[in-house]
C-alpha cells in the first residue's frame, strides 16, 4: 500500500520532507542518502540548508548518493551534482569524504561501473540505502529509468547507462532493484502538470514499461509519497 501524504503547495512539502528526512536520520551513526534533480529537490535542498535544519541536523553522519546524472561535467548548469552543491552542500557542514558523486563527465558505461564500484566500497554488497529520494517526470519516468529503455530490463547491475528523450541524452541512473532495496523510498510530487501522470501511477493498471515510477515497490522497505495539492487533484480518494 502506497503512504500518501498531501501538503498545501511546495513549500510546505519542501518543509515536510525537511523534516522527515531529519527525523529519519536522528541518532544514526551512519545515514545514507541518494538524492535526486529537479525542481522539488531543489526546494527541499534550500530548506535543509537553512535554520532550523542546518545547524540542528548532524550532517557528519550523512553519506550522500545520487539516484541519477547526466553525462556532463560536475560544473555544468545541467549536473544533479552542482545542483545539489550550491543549494545544500555549500551551506551545511557535511564533510567532503561524505559526498559520493556520480561521474557525469566519464564515458557512460565507466561511469557507471566506477559508480558501482564505489557503492562497493561503502555498502560491502547489494547497497541497503537508508533513504532514496525521487522525482516522477510528466512521463512518469523516476530517477533516469525512462519509458521503454533499456535500464527498465536490468536485474544484475547497480548502474547503467541509459538515455532520456531529451537533452542531456546521456544518463547515468541507480537501477530498480538497488532502489528497491533502500529501507525507504520518498517521492517527491508537485505541480499540476503531474496530476495525470501520477493518477496513472498510482491509481491506474500496471504498465511499469510505459510508466517506470510503478517499478519502484521496496523489497522490505517503505514507500512514500509526498504530493501537493495540485499534483494529487485526480487522485483516488481512500476509501
Amino acid at each position: 500500500m502506497n503512504d500518501l501524504r498531501l501538503f498545501s503547495d511546495t513549500d510546505a512539502l519542501a518543509q515536510g520532507a525537511a523534516a522527515f528526512i531529519a527525523q529519519q536520520a536522528s541518532g544514526q551513526r551512519r545515514f545514507s542518502i541518494a538524492l535526486s534533480g529537479g525542481s522539488t529537490p531543489r526546494a527541499l535542498y534550500h530548506v535543509l540548508a537553512s535554520p532550523p535544519f542546518a545547524t540542528h541536523i548532524n550532517w557528519s553522519q550523512f553519506h550522500l548518493f545520487w539516484g541519477d546524472e547526466r553525462c556532463v561535467p560536475p560544473d555544468h548548469p545541467d549536473s544533479n551534482y552542482r545542483m545539489a552543491a550550491e543549494t545544500l552542500i555549500s551551506h551545511v557542514a557535511l564533510p567532503p569524504e561524505n559526498i559520493h558523486r556520480m561521474f557525469g563527465e566519464r564515458p557512460p558505461h565507466e561511469g557507471a561501473s566506477a559508480y558501482a564500484a564505489e557503492l562497493r566500497a561503502f555498502f560491502g554488497g547489494l547497497p541497503h540505502f537508508d533513504l532514496v529520494l525521487l522525482g516522477m517526470g510528466d512521463d512518469g519516468h523516476t530517477a533516469s529509468l525512462f519509458p521503454h529503455t533499456p535500464a527498465l530490463h536490468e536485474t544484475t547491475r547497480w548502474v547503467v547507462p541509459n538515455e532520456a528523450p531529451v537533452a542531456p541524452y546521456g544518463r547515468l541512473t541507480l537501477t530498480a532493484p538497488v532502489i528497491n532495496a533502500a529501507s525507504t523510498v520518498l517521492f517527491l510530487i508537485s505541480g499540476r502538470t503531474k496530476a495525470a501522470r501520477l493518477h496513472e501511477v498510482l491509481d491506474g493498471a500496471s504498465d511499469p514499461q510505459r510508466l517506470p515510477a510503478q517499478m519502484i515497490h521496496p523489497v522490505s522497505g517503505h514507500i512514500i509519497w509526498m504530493v501537493d495539492a495540485p499534483a494529487a487533484q485526480l487522485l483516488n480518494p481512500s476509501p
